[in-house]
């Protein structure tokens, strides 16, 4: 996809997107913002059992917050493409526990190339701890 053909989505465009996306839809992800000139989406992940890491801890394992991070980190570029673009590579670095109703990942655009974009990722608790960290490259065009 070029640059004349590449459409900006819209909070709602994302939002159909995860809906229609069989394992994101799983997720249940929410748009909660997006901001075009900031490069940035934030993104919440309600608390569910299929989540935890033990049953009744309300502690998030940490493969659904993995998820959560590279879906979060491509829609900060993808948002500005036109939807989903490939993940080359990412990495999760876990901070504490995650514990609580729902987490919060905003997604900021740190460098868009040509072909590849890095994107850093902070997701934070109900009480606006930093409970993980992520940095996803990812494609800069369709895939």
């Amino acid at each position: 996809m070029t640059e004349e053909t590449a459409r900006k989505l819209s909070l709602a465009d994302v939002q159909a997107i995860f809906d229609r996306s069989p394992f994101i839809g799983w997720l249940g992800l929410k748009v909660v913002s997006l901001d075009h000139d900031r490069q940035e989406i934030a993104v919440r992940m309600a608390m569910r059992a299929e989540f935890e890491r033990r049953p009744g801890t309300r502690q998030f394992h940490g493969g659904p917050i993995a998820a959560f991070i590279d879906v979060t980190g491509d829609f900060a570029i993808g948002m500005t493409v036109g939807g989903g673009v490939p993940t080359m590579n990412f990495r999760t670095d876990y901070l504490r526990p995650a514990i609580g109703e729902a987490l919060t990942a905003v997604a900021h655009v740190r460098r868009a190339g040509r072909t590849t974009t890095i994107v850093d990722i902070e997701v934070v608790d109900d009480e606006k701890k930093l409970v993980a960290l992520g940095r996803g490259t990812y494609s800069s065009t369709l895939g």
